[in-house]
């Protein structure tokens, strides 16, 4: 918990004030139906509940159908039978879906389709991005790499879904203008990495004799997995794919990275959708069909693009937080507790100024341990000190001040991640180990890295081992004893014991979000 500055905490005050006021309105109840759950999905219902603090009388409820057809009709005819007063959803198949919307919208509830269409037209709004102009735009930069000749291979989305069926058809109208360039197949996924792989390995395994030059994946995700399995048999063969997300591992940074050739921005935009759903509501103009704009990413604009995502992510993430501590101090408010508070603003700014900077000392100590392993960890060589001056706390102050100190303590702890890291799946490893591959011995690197960061090497690799899982769990379909065993646990029940421990939840819980 950092303590709160003045300004920080008249942010707070005025946000608990308006959740109060809110609380004591009349709501609006939008139920939101994913088709999926996934990380593109998951950024978006992110930006869907922070476009809720703008608009104070919006209540939201989610599900997910993790692309099941008859879960999502279920959910969405129970979100109608909770009594919503708008649904917004992402049909998981053009046909399949279609009954369930058109029953929510002739009970007279308003329908925003979003991401993907219905075959009907009973619905209020719908917003997308271009699905099939993103496929025209990659197949002509395709060509464009390829130089108007090479053999192409295309890895579709979901059957039956309409990003699917138009990206396809967008693909295939820039191939059938480049007669030089030949698609060797197009094979069908289902938005997953895993997906992929598989029927990237099952033609391979097919046509051993055929060359790949390029892949498009209807999305990153399978534009790596195809990537995986055809990299070590095309080692000049580039990927690209679709979605472009921001931060670890996304689109964007794996073009940065030169993983992904190119990626095609599918732009989330909750916030957008939120605002069309509360016009909606309260009767004001809206347009039936809203088109988002979108842009390609590649190496020459990756690195800015990734600049601008993570500053925005961070601006978003302290809003949340300053609100999430508002709603926490006084969402129990009544009326007549809201004025009594709004006169005595003063007095309740002091209270929760003592408060929290009691807590702040009481778990001082531990944080200043937790900043300095964290820190520590995620820094790799040649990067052992903060580039980006934030409105750091004494305990942040702490943790800079040693690292600033040596940079031989700098090298030393860098040297200390390579080895731990290059070793995490090794059960068997112990600090004699590290010891050997640090050409120390036992005693001196315990003393060494007890000193520089207040944790034991058996600490630290523990805590090496669990960020790695934690990673994998989210960007991974491995099951959690494969995870276990690929971090160098030797028992899943051991390895959910730590997980709990450290992430206060058990490594089920970060699938289900």
């Amino acid at each position: 918990m950092k303590k709160l500055r003045p300004i920080s905490c008249l942010i707070v005050i005025v946000l608990a004030l308006s959740s109060c006021a809110r609380h004591h309105e009349e709501q609006y109840k939008i139920g939101v139906s994913q088709c999926s759950e996934d990380i593109w999905r998951d950024k978006q219902n992110a930006e869907l509940r922070m476009g809720t603090y703008f608009h104070g009388r919006v209540a939201m409820k989610f599900a997910a159908a993790y692309d099941s057809d008859e879960r999502q009709v279920q959910q969405i005819d129970s979100l109608v039978a909770s009594g919503i007063d708008l649904l917004i959803v992402a049909p998981n198949q053009v046909q399949t879906i279609s009954p369930a919307i058109d029953r929510a919208y002739d009970r007279g509830i308003p329908v925003i389709v979003f991401e993907r269409k219905t075959s009907s037209r009973k619905y209020t709004a719908f917003i997308s991005a271009d699905n099939y102009e993103m496929g025209r735009t990659m197949g002509e930069y395709i060509v464009a790499r390829l130089g108007g000749r090479g053999r192409v291979l295309e890895v579709k989305g979901l059957e039956g879904s309409s990003p699917a069926i138009e990206r396809h058809k967008g693909f295939m109208d820039a191939m059938n203008n480049a007669p030089d360039v030949q698609v060797v197949a197009s094979l069908q996924g289902d938005w997953t990495e895993a997906s992929s792989v598989e029927a990237t390995k099952e033609w391979l395994r097919a046509h051993p004799g055929v060359s790949v030059d390029y892949v498009f994946g209807h999305n990153d995700r399978m534009a790596m997995g195809a990537r995986r399995v055809l990299a070590p048999h095309f080692p000049e063969a580039r990927f690209c794919g679709i979605d472009g997300l921001p931060g670890p591992d996304g689109g964007i940074q794996l073009v940065r990275d030169s993983l992904l050739d190119a990626s095609y921005i599918y732009p989330t935009h909750g916030d957008r959708i939120i605002d069309l759903a509360v016009r909606i509501l309260e009767g004001e103009p809206y347009q039936k069909e809203t088109l988002l704009m979108s842009a390609l990413v590649t190496r020459d604009n990756a690195k800015v693009l990734l600049m601008q995502s993570q500053e925005l992510m961070r601006q978003a993430d302290q809003l949340d937080q300053l609100h999430h501590q508002a709603d926490g101090y006084l969402h129990e408010l009544d009326t007549q507790r809201l004025v009594i508070w709004m006169a005595l603003g003063l007095i309740v700014l002091l209270v929760v100024v003592m408060v929290l900077f009691y807590l702040y000392h009481l778990r001082k100590t531990a944080l200043q341990r937790e900043r300095v392993v964290s820190t520590l960890w995620n820094m790799g060589p040649g990067n052992t000190e903060p580039t980006e001056k934030t409105e750091d706390t004494e305990v942040e102050e702490t943790v800079r001040e040693p690292l600033a100190e040596s940079s031989s303590q700098s090298l030393f702890v860098a040297r200390f991640k390579e080895v731990v890291e290059a070793r995490l799946s090794d059960s068997g490893l112990t600090v004699d180990d590290l010891a050997a591959d640090m050409n120390l011995s036992r005693v001196h690197l315990y003393r060494k890295v007890k000193a520089v960061t207040g944790s034991s090497p058996v600490e630290l690799l523990r805590t090496a081992r669990l960020g790695r899982a934690y990673q994998m769990l989210l960007t991974t379909d491995m099951s959690v004893s494969e995870v276990a065993y690929a971090v160098g646990f030797t028992a899943p029940s051991y390895f959910t014991k730590c997980f709990k421990e450290e992430f206060g939840k058990v490594p089920g819980d970060v699938r289900k979000g």
